[in-house]
């Protein structure tokens, strides 16, 4: 009898017994001796191939969720950040505002001397180099921040000539000095009566 000699191992059986043994640990199990063993393991090699997209895709896919949760991340530490230096620089400009209209009122009721006066609303809290030389701190320190700012100044009113006007000016800081929170208070002093306007200013002057 004449037996056929197979070439289904021609690459050599070292080559051979190492893709058995990838295949068995895949769980593959189909046997690899003779020409069917020839099939069993092109079976597994085309598995294989499938195989791998797949892992690539979800590989790629745990990627790109890691960046954008840590991009989320990053702008949620951020915007935390910015609302934590708005806060304090809001309640020490609002501090600021508060004592400054208590000194205000206590020097008027002391001392019935009117400060000096500006035809209209004053402008100077607006200017840096006025408002630096006329502010008055009236904490002289505030936590984790520079001291709050304000700055009052007064001016009669034309349709009231009995009423004097305080505008009270306060400049609060966050944990840096370019984190500002600006805050007015518009007081109004006639015949004992008090009347108070209170505004942020939106935009910081300078």
């Amino acid at each position: 009898m004449v037996h056929e000699k197979s070439t289904w191992s021609s690459d050599g059986p070292g080559w051979h017994r190492q893709c058995r043994m990838q295949c068995m640990k895949l769980g593959y199990p189909g046997k690899f001796n003779g020409p069917s063993g020839w099939l069993a393991h092109a079976s597994c090699v085309r598995q294989r191939g499938v195989v791998l997209p797949i892992v690539l895709l979800i590989a790629a896919m745990m990627l790109a969720t890691s960046a954008i949760w840590f991009e989320t991340s990053l702008a949620s530490a951020r915007a935390a950040t910015n609302v934590r230096d708005y806060l304090q620089a809001f309640h020490a400009a609002d501090s600021a505002l508060t004592l400054c209209e208590r000194n205000v009122l206590a020097m008027g009721v002391d001392a019935n001397i009117p400060p000096p006066l500006a035809a209209g609303e004053p402008v100077q809290w607006k200017l840096a180099t006025a408002f630096e030389a006329g502010a008055v701190t009236p904490v002289a320190q505030w936590p984790e921040a520079q001291a709050p700012q304000c700055l009052v100044e007064a001016w009669r009113l034309a349709s009231r000539a009995n009423a004097t006007a305080y505008l009270l000016s306060a400049r609060g800081f966050g944990h840096t000095s370019e984190s500002q929170v600006w805050l007015q208070l518009e007081l109004v002093v006639e015949d004992g009566a008090i009347e108070r306007h209170w505004r942020r200013v939106a935009a910081r002057p300078f």
